[in-house]
């Protein structure tokens, strides 16, 4: 039999989630006779680009490189992301798959955009201005036309109108991936809804608004099954449910940007903008990375190195910890162009901005500055979770925590390819075949 492969990532739910979905007829059905992880302990930082570029290949951010969602650039409110399967410099999933003969499909999965490895990709890309054509969008970022006129086209209206709006683009999301599984029946096959956690930022952690998101997430859900169904290949599919991170609630923003500007660390003109850096603070939300003009200049590194110290000991900036480069290495398998990182302290994100004040209210357009949001060290709040069935998974089979990087070589020895050397391990306690 030729196995198959689903991977449905469900943005932000949290293990605590399950008491709600274990309600639920196709989600309840799925935790009685899966196999669970019940707690995935992510990667530092805990967004969503960076634990999606471990998920798929089983590799921590020192070796992958996505750090952040958003491109480290430095002297801007906000950056493009990583939306280009070109930023991820490890091997994945998709490259295995595809390297031992199976097709391959993802349906908004970060970093994928023109993945050469991806039969038929709707990668997660967004229009970059008000004037650009969604059709365009998608074809530039990799979809084919075939896998255009089969599932996007037909299910565009969805998003006109609702770009990066939920529960909208992820309807969007679900409808692409079943006419994907439908048309083509790819062997693996990789979605990523955001509902989840587009309304534990709007409202907070746990809410009525995130209650609906979970009923979406049961319908959407069943209709994956019932689109694999209707291609005649649910038996021989593996359904593997999980999520990327949690979040914690949050009270302030903070511009750390504006205390390096007020010690002559940042650089504006009379109309304050940004015009040069010795220090510049990037947000990854509950952390930052703070990058410096000259790393090699050892007299700013010690100086930006007292003064953040300085910060987080007066315990009133946000900052419960203050990591080196080698540091947070050494800890976290974390690595990257910048000098120190900052770790909130639970209730205080990180904004970009160096202008005042320093302290800004909730912003609802920006996953930062919501009600709730993450970023922070993998072991703090609510955590990820991951349920499997199907024919390689063990059902019944639970294990309590295992780290996020293990479930790509995991899945990889579940379709029977050779993803390479990871970080992560094969948790063979779930998978019917024997090893370990």
């Amino acid at each position: 039999m030729n196995k198959k492969l689903i991977i449905l990532s469900h943005d932000a739910m949290v293990w605590e989630d399950l008491a709600y979905l274990e309600k639920k007829p196709v989600f309840g059905s799925l935790l009685r006779r899966g196999a669970a992880v019940r707690t995935l302990r992510t990667i530092y930082p805990s967004i969503t680009y960076p634990v999606h570029a471990s998920i798929i290949s089983g590799q921590y951010p020192d070796k992958h490189g996505i750090i952040n969602n958003e491109l480290a650039e430095i002297g801007v409110l906000a950056s493009p992301w990583h939306w280009f399967a070109r930023d991820n410099q490890v091997r994945t999933l998709f490259t295995a798959a595809k390297a031992a003969g199976r097709t391959t499909a993802a349906v908004f999965w970060p970093v994928s955009g023109l993945d050469p490895d991806i039969d038929h990709l709707v990668a997660e890309y967004w229009s970059q201005s008000p004037q650009d054509d969604l059709e365009d969008v998608f074809r530039r970022s990799g979809t084919s036309e075939a896998v255009m006129e089969a599932a996007v086209k037909p299910n565009l209206h969805l998003l006109r109108g609702h770009e990066r709006q939920h529960p909208a683009a992820d309807m969007f999301v679900i409808k692409v991936a079943c006419d994907i599984l439908r048309h083509f029946k790819p062997d693996l096959l990789a979605v990523h809804p955001a509902a989840i956690d587009g309304a534990r930022h709007q409202s907070g952690l746990f809410s009525s608004l995130v209650d609906e998101m979970l009923d979406h997430t049961e319908d959407w859900t069943a209709q994956i099954l019932a689109a694999a169904d209707e291609a005649g290949v649910l038996e021989q599919t593996d359904i593997v449910n999980l999520s990327d991170h949690g979040q914690l609630d949050i009270k302030r923003v903070l511009n750390i940007n504006v205390i390096l500007r007020d010690h002559g660390l940042i650089q504006v003109d009379d109309e304050e903008r940004f015009r040069d850096h010795d220090a510049f603070s990037k947000s990854a939300a509950l952390s930052a990375h703070v990058y410096l003009k000259d790393p090699n200049n050892k007299a700013l590194l010690k100086q930006v190195h007292q003064l953040l110290l300085h910060l987080r000991d007066e315990g009133i900036y946000g900052i419960s910890e203050v990591f080196t480069r080698e540091e947070i290495r050494e800890k976290e398998h974390l690595d990257g162009a910048f000098s120190f990182v900052l770790e909130s302290d639970g209730f205080t994100s990180f904004g970009n901005d160096w202008r005042r004040p320093i302290v800004r209210p909730f912003d609802l357009t920006d996953y930062r500055f919501g009600r709730a949001t993450h970023g922070h060290l993998p072991d703090k709040g609510p955590q990820p979770t991951l349920i499997a069935t199907g024919p390689s998974f063990r059902p019944g089979a639970v294990v309590q925590r295992r780290p996020i990087v293990d479930v790509a070589p995991t899945l990889a020895k579940a379709l029977n390819i050779d993803l390479g050397e990871t970080d992560g391990q094969v948790i063979w306690a779930l998978l019917q075949t024997p090893g370990g």
